[in-house]
């Protein structure tokens, strides 16, 4: 697994919007984010969000991406529009649900998929990007020990590596 993009927003666009237009918050391209055991990522709009709470970070494949954009003729979308923290290629993020995993050092809980809502498709401009979605939005996961990431470097020592937390 190596991390390509790490993205934060400070706000809110479509997550308790419902039946409201979309917030105007956009997500931050960032070299490294600060992971916080049971809070968060410092500066993201979920940080300290509740106890326990499934989403402390989000995951999602680059891979699954560039096949969306392929499959949708999206060109133009940018990883952004999924309103996903942190871009992944060479993992299966579906095998991760229920699991401890560690990348560069620290442990998350992958929880649950992340589930695409009815606002994919206004954040991709397209009407079936909901749909395409389905079983294919990311992983959702608690973070469990403090600690950074960074977005990787070309080389092979900066991979990020996925072991047991146990």
């Amino acid at each position: 697994m190596r991390i390509a993009h790490l993205f934060i927003s400070s706000g809110h666009n479509f997550f308790g919007h419902h039946g409201q237009s979309a917030g105007e918050h956009s997500m931050v391209e960032v070299e490294q984010i600060e992971c916080v055991a049971g809070r968060g990522i410092r500066g993201d709009r979920f940080f300290n969000h509740k106890e326990n709470y499934k989403g402390q970070i989000t995951f999602f494949s680059v891979e699954i991406f560039e096949a969306l954009r392929r499959d949708l003729n999206l060109p133009g979308a940018h990883p952004q529009a999924t309103r996903r923290n942190v871009f992944v290629s060479g993992a299966d993020l579906n095998a991760l649900i229920g699991q401890e995993f560690e990348v560069q050092g620290v442990c998350f809980a992958g929880t649950e998929a992340c589930r695409p809502c009815y606002w994919m498709n206004s954040a991709l401009r397209h009407e079936q990007a909901e749909t395409w979605l389905k079983g294919n939005g990311g992983l959702r996961a608690r973070i469990l020990t403090d600690g950074i990431l960074r977005r990787d470097a070309v080389t092979a020592e900066h991979e990020a590596r996925m072991v047991s937390c146990a």
